[in-house]
């Protein structure tokens, strides 16, 4: 059997189980939409913002529904490989200045202004440590079955970190696809903080395939390309990136927007 993992992100949420019924009725509504298929594939969701915020959400709406048809597909130009080129160097750039000058304490205090998540996730072990654990241990409870994680976000760092911290624990486990959705898994901090705990930046050795999807509009996911800044693993396996359109009112983040996607449905369905 099948079965899709879900990380969740940023910021506060409403109760478990309504994200987590959130999460899936837009995974079935890109199915019907995009691939004219009634399915509801098995899903566990990750829920971890009981640990950043006392309350949750109460007054979030569920997902509500596209217009008829199906979703829009990006359609990718010259640009994009311009653009990929120009966010390349510049990540690079600043990767450089940044070990060079030890611009850690001046980045701590952006993330602490602008991703307070993200902030207390660096700087306090124990809610990072609290925060994988959860994950690994769905995980585990899913061994048994062929995993899809599909992580949003900030959900995209920790379950990144998790799977490299697997790599090394249980160098046997699988992870049939990792597929990241408005990941700053790009941002130059990100990857200084993976580099402080393995030697390369590069697609976790559990992985046998890795997409990252984003929308050019998503202020969380900045550079929409991973693929010039994680190396491959050491079964070659690299990072895909694709370009999408997250229909979600102008919200161009939200979680909902990319899972009903056309390209996100395709690998889902190739998936189950």
């Amino acid at each position: 059997m099948s079965v899709i993992v879900g990380v969740h992100g940023l910021a506060n949420k409403p109760p478990a189980e309504t994200l987590k019924e959130g999460w899936q009725k837009a995974i079935v509504e890109g199915l019907r939409k995009n691939r004219n298929l009634a399915a509801s594939p098995k899903f566990a969701s990750v829920y971890w913002a009981d640990v950043m915020y006392a309350e949750p959400i109460l007054d979030d709406q569920q997902p509500y529904r596209a217009a008829g048809g199906p979703l829009k597909r990006y359609k990718d130009s010259w640009f994009d490989d311009v653009v990929a080129g120009v966010l390349d160097i510049g990540g690079s750039v600043i990767d450089a200045a940044k070990e060079l000058t030890g611009m850690t304490d001046t980045a701590n205090h952006v993330l602490e202004g602008k991703l307070p998540d993200l902030d207390r996730y660096y700087q306090q072990q124990d809610i990072r440590t609290e925060l994988r654990r959860r994950l690994k241990e769905t995980l585990q409870q899913n061994r048994s079955d062929r995993t899809m994680v599909i992580a949003h976000s900030m959900g995209s760092i920790i379950a990144y970190d998790v799977l490299r911290e697997i790599g090394r624990e249980d160098p046997n486990y699988r992870v049939g696809h990792f597929v990241t959705i408005g990941s700053p898994l790009g941002l130059p901090h990100v990857k200084f903080k993976i580099r402080e705990e393995n030697p390369l930046v590069r697609t976790p050795s559990v992985v046998e395939q890795w997409t990252n999807f984003a929308d050019r509009r998503d202020p969380v996911a900045f550079d929409v390309y991973l693929s010039n800044d994680y190396e491959p693993n050491d079964r070659g396996v690299r990072v895909h990136d694709d370009l999408v359109i997250n229909d979600y009112g102008g919200i161009n983040h939200k979680s909902y927007g990319y899972l009903r996607a056309p390209e996100v449905t395709d690998v889902i369905r190739k998936f189950l």
